[in-house]
């Protein structure tokens, strides 16, 4: 059985190092220029034709576009339109990251939401980026946020360390729920595909069991693809209503 820990193992596909530091191009680089690509093809052939009553594509490209609109106005309110890019940019970066991870595309094939530096990378881009707005919007007002209004001064010495630490742990849960979730779950589908394979070729009628096992298991990590990408989306409108609110 092939060793499941393989599949996350990043490989260059094009070699290359500037004054004795890797910059190769790799697996998990090509997957991200991939679901960027596909992104793009996917959003601009959908709407392309503008039409009225819209086809299955265009129709799919709204539903996006209205559920992260829609996850924005109830998160954050209308301040939350002019962040809607960048949320929803993050979304399909996140989710095509997810599905693609789950196709077995040959020699590139690689869930680059399943390492995480790359989560974290990503969640540090939202943490330093809500920062940034709190303190543009407040100034040094922001730093209330560690200690909320009408509290006792007293309560000051437990309260202000525990509000920063629990701030400066968002991108640490952030990027430890999406990465967990996807290493998982593909060392799961692995080991069971290892069993399909391995008592198919003895006997056919055992490798049955397993592969029905394995098929609703793929079912549940594409649910699980798609649910993640909404956690990390929405999570990210909490933390910008917080900002924006103080809240």
């Amino acid at each position: 059985m092939a060793n499941p820990i393989e599949q996350f193992k990043i490989l260059p596909l094009v070699p290359l190092k500037v004054a004795g530091v890797d910059i190769s191009f790799t697996n998990s680089a090509a997957m991200m220029v991939l679901a960027v690509c596909l992104t793009t093809l996917f959003l601009t052939l959908s709407v392309r034709s503008r039409a009225l009553v819209p086809g299955r594509w265009q129709s799919l490209a709204e539903i996006f576009y209205e559920f992260i609109a829609g996850m924005l106005r109830d998160n954050v309110g209308s301040e939350g339109r002019r962040y809607f890019p960048f949320v929803f940019s993050l979304f399909m970066f996140v989710l095509f990251g997810n599905v693609l991870g789950l196709l077995p595309i040959p020699a590139i094939g690689f869930t680059y939401t399943s390492h995480i530096i790359v989560t974290f990378a990503l969640a540090a881009v939202v943490f330093v980026g809500v920062t940034v707005i709190g303190f543009w919007r407040h100034g040094f007002h922001f730093l209330r946020m560690f200690f909320p209004e009408g509290a006792p001064l007293v309560t000051a010495i437990v309260l202000v360390p525990i509000e920063i630490i629990s701030y400066l742990s968002r991108p640490i849960s952030l990027s430890v729920r999406l990465f967990a979730n996807m290493t998982a779950g593909h060392i799961i589908l692995k080991i069971l595909g290892g069993f399909v394979v391995t008592l198919g070729s003895m006997y056919i009628l055992p490798g049955v069991l397993p592969f029905a096992f394995l098929s609703a298991v793929t079912v549940l990590e594409i649910g699980i693809a798609l649910l993640q990408a909404y956690v990390f989306t929405v999570l990210t409108c909490i933390y910008l209503h917080d900002a924006i609110h103080m809240h």
